[in-house]
């Protein structure tokens, strides 16, 4: 690259092995890059790990575990506060899991688009652990159907991005692996450029030497959708119970009256229902209640038209089981709506927690 010394690797680490100091040495040796080492809470344990560290990186430590995302942030705070010159800064994890030409290409991707977040993306070809396929898997499939864009690696720790941006990247919330997928979440939210630069598949011992934990880390990364699914979950059991009581009472009325009556009685009392849930539990919105009243209610009435205009065509036209009918179109509209007020109505309403 035109100038290795502007480039600024970060290693945030907890309880790393030898597998660290290897991969310290194999950049030091090959590159000019500067290193910061972030000490996440190891303990004592692991003192020598960190002093043979210090040969080849800057190293920030402090007493408690507090999770990836903040010793990121703690490192790109401390970059921020020497760093006077533009620079890029590259992600790695401690495990040895990136070889050093896929650190350098990611930087030299980041060189080469200035405004753009780059992504290390792993083909998970070979041999891969099954959490690790199973879990990439999942989180891109979900991230595509909650933002609809396709990224073929959300999990990745290898990244680059250029010093201008790291007071955007601090004002990101979460501060365990949640931050990375917030990264990726805030970064598409402000129509921001995402690249992805194709690196090596490497995994060491089964992936052993991962703490990331199955349950609670993945809960951290997708409890926006699922709070958001949770909350339109509830809203459609009261849609769809109030508008079969509903069909029934009306059964004796022409077809496309009894759906509307229904659709429009049960609709307006479960958008009543999913603006609280979301406003209060899936966004912690305490802005302007008016304006996103409004937002929502302007939502709800394009959701509702659409909802009893497909219903009714699909009950004319394809499927006359109402109920089944109305089961369809609610799948359709759900990802609309999700779509929607992520993009407009709550826009401003990301996780706020600060490093």
């Amino acid at each position: 690259m035109a100038d290795r010394k502007n480039v600024i690797l970060v290693i945030p680490a907890y309880e790393p092995d030898e597998e660290m100091i290897q991969l310290l040495q194999n950049v030091n040796s090959q590159t000019e890059f500067k290193i910061v080492v972030v000490d996440d809470g190891s303990g004592e344990a692991y003192t020598p790990i960190f002093v043979k560290a210090k040969q080849y990186a800057y190293v920030i430590s402090y007493k408690a575990n507090h999770g990836k995302g903040y010793a990121l942030k703690s490192a790109f705070s401390y970059i921020q506060s020497i760093c006077k010159d533009e620079a890029i800064i590259v992600t790695a994890d401690s495990d040895g899991q990136h070889k050093v030409e896929d650190i350098v290409a990611v930087a030299q991707a980041a060189q080469a688009r200035p405004d753009a977040l780059i992504l290390g993306s792993r083909e998970f070809a070979g041999k891969v652990p099954l959490k690790s396929r199973f879990g990439n898997s999942v989180t891109r499939k979900v991230f595509q159907l909650s933002l609809g864009i396709k990224v073929g690696d959300t999990q990745t720790g290898l990244r680059a991005f250029q010093s201008k941006q790291l007071l955007y990247m601090l004002q990101i919330g979460g501060n365990r692996y949640q931050y990375e997928m917030n990264m990726l979440l805030n970064w598409t939210k402000d129509k921001r450029t995402i690249y992805e630069q194709p690196i090596e598949t490497i995994y060491l011992d089964k992936n052993i030497g991962s703490h990331f934990h199955p349950i609670k880390d993945s809960y951290e990364i997708y409890k926006d959708i699922i709070k958001f699914s949770f909350s339109s979950g509830i809203g459609f059991l009261v849609d769809y119970i109030l508008y079969s009581v509903l069909i029934i009472i009306t059964q004796g009325m022409p077809v496309n009256l009894g759906i509307g009556i229904s659709n429009v009685s049960a609709r307006i009392v479960s958008a009543m229902i999913n603006y609280s849930l979301n406003r209060k539990f899936v966004f912690k919105d305490d802005g302007n209640v008016l304006k996103t009243a409004t937002q929502y209610a302007i939502l709800a009435v394009v959701i509702l038209v659409l909802n009893t205009l497909l219903l009714s065509l699909l009950v004319d036209t394809i499927i006359p089981n109402r109920f089944i009918a109305k089961i369809i179109v609610e799948i359709i509209l759900f990802l609309f709506s999700c779509f929607a007020q992520k993009k407009v109505i709550f826009k401003n309403k990301i996780a706020k927690e600060q490093c």
